[in-house]
């Protein structure tokens, strides 16, 4: 009777069950479950492969052709991955495998295909693109730099040992035409695009050294993405421009005996008298050099806003070199130029904003034009500058 009562209890109570395994049973039966649940992890499984990183929801999967489609040109098959484990890589190239050689040749810019748009070969590694920086940034900022202040810090010195240049006999009352209105219309297009050019041109050439320690790196950069934008902008239109002054300014601009003659006097600046037709040695110098340098940034500047004309992609390294140079000389003499045209010398800016000069003027600057021009010196100023307007010059 205790027996049966004792049993009833335990099963009736389940909080004092209890049950005695046989000794070495549980590590027995711990033992079964870890060997017919484990396997060896291969990282080069299909499974692993497919696993291992999962891409985002909208990623474009690639997947093998069905059969009897050949693969796209630019797209290569993933070797298995056996063929993984022998150092294989996509894209059939060497691998670990690969020779010193091999990347020799491709540091050497060896040519090759790319699924690049561009028409011509490419290199994979363009070691020039080194080379252009470090002459852009060592020579031609460093020289242009230097060229751009001693211009301006010599002529800073000569005004104020010589000061502005004056019409000696006085101004006369009476004006001679000069310059037509095509003239000035020409000149002041393109040189007001010439400044815009310069401007924009200095602040990507010379910004970074600058501006960024001034305005920081963010306002820079908004500097810069406008002089960037604005000068891909202007730059055809400087194009046009160039043209139209050939042709307009062409006539008279032509090297003689007398203009050798004034660059020996030194022009007259520093005394005597130098004679002169209606354009003297450094106005003729001035136009062949902006021609010339002119012609250069045209070209150049067409390479770098059209890469894909060049046919080969050591044309625009040598193209951004040349613009860079070119533009730094034409700046330099520009300097110059407008230092005469302005504050340099009194009586000159009149030529290009009314189309006449004063009769003085003209008989001190120009005399062998002067002489031929003498007899249409007027003190009306309204009809000499309509004469002007009209060609009469």
């Amino acid at each position: 009777m205790g027996h049966t009562a004792l049993l009833s209890s335990r099963i009736i109570r389940p909080d004092n069950w209890s049950i005695q395994l046989p000794k070495g049973f549980a590590g027995a039966l711990l033992f079964l479950i870890l060997t017919t649940s484990f396997q060896p992890f291969d990282p080069f499984s299909s499974a692993a492969l497919a696993s291992s990183v999962r891409p985002p929801a909208n990623a474009t999967v690639n997947t093998p052709p069905p059969p009897g489609v050949t693969p796209s040109k630019g797209l290569t098959r993933v070797p298995s991955p056996d063929r993984l484990r022998g150092g294989e890589v996509p894209g059939n190239t060497l691998g670990n495998r690969s020779q010193s050689s091999f990347w020799k040749s491709v540091r050497q810019g060896m040519m090759g295909s790319s699924d690049s748009t561009q028409s011509f070969p490419s290199p994979l590694i363009q070691s020039q693109g080194q080379d252009w920086r470090n002459v852009r940034n060592n020579y031609i900022s460093r020289f242009g730099g230097w060229l751009l202040i001693g211009v301006a810090g010599v002529l800073v010195l000569f005004y104020l040992i010589r000061g502005r240049i004056p019409i000696k006999s006085g101004r006369s009352g009476k004006v001679i035409p000069r310059f037509s209105l095509t003239e000035r219309v020409v000149h002041w297009f393109t040189a007001v695009l010439f400044i815009l050019l310069s401007v924009s041109g200095l602040i990507l050439l010379f910004g970074k050294y600058l501006l960024i320690p001034l305005i920081g790196k963010s306002a820079f950069g908004a500097f810069a993405s406008a002089s960037m934008q604005s000068h891909n902008l202007f730059g055809p239109l400087f194009i046009i421009a160039m043209v139209a002054m050939f042709f307009v300014f062409l006539k008279g601009n032509g090297f003689k005996l007398v203009d050798f003659k004034w660059a020996l006097k030194g022009g007259g600046f520093f005394g005597g008298h130098a004679s002169a037709h209606r354009y003297n040695f450094g106005e003729k110098a001035w136009f062949w050099w902006a021609i010339i340098l002119g012609v250069t940034l045209s070209l150049s500047g067409l390479v770098l806003e059209f890469p894909w004309l060049a046919g080969t992609n050591l044309w625009p390294l040598l193209a951004g070199l040349a613009h860079a140079g070119a533009a730094l000389l034409m700046i330099a003499f520009a300097i110059g130029h407008i230092y005469i045209g302005t504050v340099g010398m009194e009586g000159s800016l009149e030529g290009m904003t009314r189309g006449t000069v004063d009769e003085n003027w003209a008989r001190e600057h120009h005399d062998l034009w002067y002489e031929e021009h003498k007899k249409e010196a007027t003190s009306n100023h309204q009809t000499a500058e309509a004469e002007a307007a009209g060609g009469n010059v």
